[in-house]
């Protein structure tokens, strides 16, 4: 029932009709009628009606109630969420294993908690201070002055003695250091955004001369095809996936309705699945698919051993393989357009240097939650920005794994895949590099798949991305350094490709804003200017979101999630580096299952009928073991975790922040404050797909 205060403020007459409300809890309220404007309201448009213009204040307070308790019912909720996680305790430990060197990970938490409790302590000992009136500002902290004051005023007791010993030596011998370790972050983020900079004046020169690849002098024709046509090469089509359940059939039905003629593409379903039920399920949608007529094989392998190089490179030892000119890749999530391949392919036509053409990326559930949109804003860059002007003025970037197009002597002429990396496809793509071989990158041409909707599937596939680049870097340094390429592409491999982009961007994200920034709040003699803190990052994000217009809304948000996030880059990178835990493993990206518009539209009419594969003489075994299988996943329940790093530095941040309130400090309280609640949501997983 309503309170009493809301029903008696309903009123009639006027030829409206009345606000009726309906709340029964904070977050379950509506609007049924809201009163629409009457004959009244035109006639005296000068506002004559003074009873009716306070009826419509009147309907415009209610109106601002009801917003009120909506926002009142979000933070209950919020709020309600927020006892419930802590209460089940769920934290990042269980997952370690699988994505974090426990090493790095463990000595990184007790660093955190070390600053946090000395945060704490200092905050403390900084209030009692200032309430003394032994606060002093950066102007103050001259050795001459504080020795002097040292010698009079605070000697009166014991704790201006201690304080007045604490601040020489954070002036003698503490500032200067972290002075030292700040201007050289400071240089690195110069370094830094000045690439980002070039890089964006990069895409717009390609935008104002509208350059792009052209495939010259080709035309395919599809019905002569199959009589030789054009140029319609051999082309294999590899899908590679493992326990995919929710998208591989939407993945083969996407590739089996690629046009091209029959006779010239071979389709592999590439399956490393250990569970079996996925396996039938996987194996049964190829056995359709080839009743449909379409040239499709399913391989299966005994385990995972290199993964996925370990897949296709197994894959590519068939003995029918050197028979195709090309080989395509799509991840089982991807759904290509049915005119890939002839918007890809002739581009190799009389393009006897060229090994690789790459194809972007769109994403089906990009508006799905906050963090999809956050990820759609870094990928709308990688593929708008690096991948485009790299693919135009320096003919290399790093293959996407997916969505690509290789010769087969490109990919065997540099050692074919191997298995010594997490990042097998940026590994073939500097080896091809190295060999002499030049890429093509195609903005115009789109292949829908999916983002982690899931903040621990998108920390997962971020820690294999930051960690497999290190290793690759200590592999292929000295093959870098041997090769016999230019000057300038050893310049551009090394410092650009690999140590400014894939190791100095993480370390000094998660140094300067997660360690130093914090620490000068509590060693004030040591600065940071606020262009460093607010101005450049703001710019470097407004450069970042312009490949993604419609996501200007979620700037700060995107500034803020890209600093937390760097606290797993960094695990990640030290990771990889020095080679530490799991550096090597790979965990499938989770997946929903969520279709392209219209979810293959060229299929409506198409009503196959489900083929079993009944013959096969170990079905039986089979099902008794998807029935021990799926009693075993009835017992794990699917939780949101609380992790515990992010919610260290959320502590320390929120302190920090507190901590410059005594110094006034506007710029850095404001960035602090809302980098600590950017953590703090985070560290409680409330950003991206909630579990009930």
């Amino acid at each position: 029932m309503a309170p009493s205060w809301w029903g008696e403020q309903g009123h009639r007459g006027g030829g409206g009709t009345p606000v009726v409300v309906k709340m029964e809890t904070p977050k379950n309220w509506s609007i049924s009628e809201i009163e629409a404007p009457c004959d009244e309201d035109f006639m005296y448009p000068n506002g004559e009606n003074t009873k009716r213009r306070n009826k419509n204040a009147k309907q415009l307070t209610w109106v601002l109630l009801l917003k009120a308790h909506k926002a009142a019912g979000c933070f209950t909720s919020l709020a309600s969420t927020i006892r419930r996680r802590v209460s089940a305790g769920t934290t990042d430990a269980a997952d370690s294993l699988e994505t974090e060197s426990k090493v790095v990970k463990t000595r990184l938490f007790s660093c955190i908690k070390i600053f946090l409790m000395l945060a704490l302590v200092l905050l403390g000992f900084e209030l009692a201070a200032y309430f003394k009136g032994w606060h002093f500002s950066a102007p103050d902290l001259h050795l001459e002055y504080l020795y002097t004051l040292r010698g009079t005023l605070l000697v009166k007791d014991v704790f201006g003695l201690v304080y007045s010993r604490w601040v020489l030596i954070r002036v003698e011998y503490l500032a200067p250091p972290l002075q030292f370790l700040a201007n050289a972050c400071i240089v690195l983020f110069i370094v830094q955004s000045v690439d980002r900079l070039v890089l964006c004046l990069g895409c717009f020169w390609i935008k104002f001369k509208k350059i792009k690849p052209i495939a010259k002098g080709v035309t395919l024709d599809l019905e002569c095809g199959d009589e030789g046509g054009d140029y319609f090469p051999m082309v294999l089509v590899q899908i590679p996936m493992c326990n995919e359940k929710e998208v591989y059939q939407q993945s083969i039905a996407a590739v089996c309705n690629l046009e091209w003629p029959k006779g010239k593409i071979l389709i592999q379903v590439l399956d490393d699945s250990d569970d079996p039920e996925t396996q039938l399920m996987i194996k049964d949608e190829v056995h359709k698919w080839q009743q449909e007529g379409a040239n499709i094989v399913y391989r299966h392998r005994v385990n995972r051993e290199g993964y996925k190089a370990g897949n296709l490179k197994s894959a590519m030892n068939c003995s029918y393989v050197k028979d195709y000119e090309f080989v395509t890749i799509f991840d089982a999530d991807f759904q290509p357009a049915s005119d890939f391949l002839s918007r890809t392919i002739p581009h190799f036509k009389d393009n006897e240097e060229l090994g690789l053409v790459q194809a972007r990326w769109s994403f089906v559930n990009k508006d799905e939650n906050l963090l999809t949109r956050l990820q759609n804003i870094n990928l709308a860059f990688h593929f708008e920005v690096e991948q485009q002007v790299n693919g135009i003025f320096l003919n290399f970037f790093g293959f996407n794994g997916t969505a690509g197009v290789w010769r087969m002597k490109a990919l065997e002429g540099s050692g074919g895949w191997l298995e010594r990396t997490t990042v097998e496809d940026m590994d073939i793509a500097v080896r091809a590099h190295l060999h002499g071989w030049k890429f093509i990158y195609l903005n115009d041409v789109e292949c829908q798949c999916e983002l982690p909707e899931s903040y621990e599937a998108y920390r997962k596939q971020q820690h294999r991305w930051h960690s497999g680049p290190m290793q690759l870097f200590r592999l292929c340094l000295p093959d870098i350094i041997r090769a016999k390429i230019s000057i300038w592409k050893k310049g551009n491999l090394i410092f650009l490709f690999f140590l400014l982009r894939k190791l100095i961007l993480p370390f000094y994200s998660f140094t300067l804003f997660c360690v130093i920034l914090p620490m000068t709040m509590f060693i004030p003699e040591a600065t940071l200017p606020s262009w460093v803190v607010c101005y450049i990052p703001a710019t470097m994000s407004l450069l970042n979101i312009l490949p993604a217009p419609k996501s200007f809304p979620f700037i700060v948000p995107y500034l803020l999630f890209e600093n937390t996030m760097s606290v797993t880059k960094f695990n990640a990178m030290v990771s990889g580096l020095f080679q530490l835990g799991s550096a090597y493993e790979w965990v499938v990206t989770k997946k929903s299952g969520r279709s392209s518009e219209g979810d293959l539209v060229s299929l409506v009419d198409k009503k196959p009928t489900h083929h079993r594969a009944v013959s096969e003489p170990d079905l039986v075994e089979l099902q008794e073991e998807i029935k021990k299988q799926a009693q075993k996943a009835a017992k794990k329940k699917k939780h949101n975790r609380i992790y515990t790093k992010e919610l260290a530095l959320a502590c320390l941040l929120l302190t920090a922040s507190a901590r410059s309130l005594l110094s006034a400090q506007g710029i850095h309280f404001y960035f602090l404050l809302f980098q600590g609640i950017s953590f703090l949501l985070v560290g409680l997983d409330l950003i991206g797909e909630q579990v009930e």
